[in-house]
């Protein structure tokens, strides 16, 4: 499939901006919701501030964006629409490591062996002063980790760790507060790295290697395009590369992870 072989699915969005969003909270805390004082208001809040006040639409700025879509068989960012209702939160990083078990995994995600233990529900990241948590489960071929509240995984001296020795990682990063990253490594070396919310700002020893799955996807890697699923699209996308799909019970606990001191980053 090359570039001109199709046209990406584009949107039109409207945005409300950072006053609206104050009063979301507000109105949601007035009708008694629990809502977080910073990150993502939760969709079904947005949803209902909205349909109580509609004319909050004639303030909105309206824009277009690509919306990411499966053009050929295989994973979808459809598969990941559990993401955005998931515990994942606003900052997480998922690695997909290749032909690594899930110690050695941790090890070279700077776990030591006393690090390494059973992870629970109740167990989470309190950046910066606890410890880093995070969760390995075997699939296929591949170890997934899932850093709650992390990013050392998606970090290129991690990548090339988890790589090395004719190996393969694949990181996504989600930073709401930050930048988003999708990483590609073989072999100790950082091959493509690109922001999933802009493909067309890829780096690396060869940017263009992922191209194909990008326009598998109904992404232009040429194109100076934005999208508007950027996280399912990186989820997918890591898939196509890895064959792993994450669903949430992927996710559950209990389940070996670690919960590593910051002072051995």
């Amino acid at each position: 499939m090359s570039d001109v072989d199709f046209t990406p699915l584009r949107v039109t969005h409207r945005t409300l901006g950072r006053d609206v969003s104050d009063r979301i909270r507000a109105w949601a805390k007035d009708q008694g919701h629990p809502v977080s004082e910073r990150g993502r208001v939760a969709q079904v809040f947005v949803d209902a501030f909205l349909a109580a006040h509609p004319e909050v639409w004639d303030e909105a700025d309206t824009y277009e964006l690509v919306h990411a879509t499966a053009r050929t068989p295989g994973p979808s960012p459809d598969d990941y629409a559990w993401e955005s209702r998931s515990e994942l939160g606003d900052v997480y990083t998922v690695v997909f490591v290749r032909d690594l078990d899930e110690h050695e995994t941790l090890r070279r995600l700077g776990a030591a062996d006393a690090d390494i233990r059973q992870i629970d529900v109740d167990d989470h990241t309190y950046y910066p002063e606890g410890p880093q948590i995070v969760t390995v489960r075997r699939i296929g071929g591949w170890t997934v980790a899932v850093e709650d509240f992390g990013w050392r995984g998606s970090e290129p001296e991690t990548l090339s760790a988890l790589s090395r020795d004719g190996g393969e990682a694949v990181s996504v990063l989600r930073h709401d507060y930050a930048h988003h990253r999708l990483s590609y490594a073989v072999d100790g070396h950082v091959v493509t790295a690109l922001d999933p919310g802009y493909p067309v700002r890829r780096s690396g020893t060869d940017p263009g290697r992922l191209d194909r799955h990008l326009r598998e996807l109904g992404v232009d890697p040429a194109a100076d395009d934005s999208l508007d699923n950027a996280h399912p699209m990186a989820l997918a996308l890591a898939s196509r590369v890895t064959g792993v799909v994450i669903t949430p019970a992927d996710l559950r606990r209990p389940v070996l992870g670690a919960a590593i001191r910051t002072d051995r980053h």
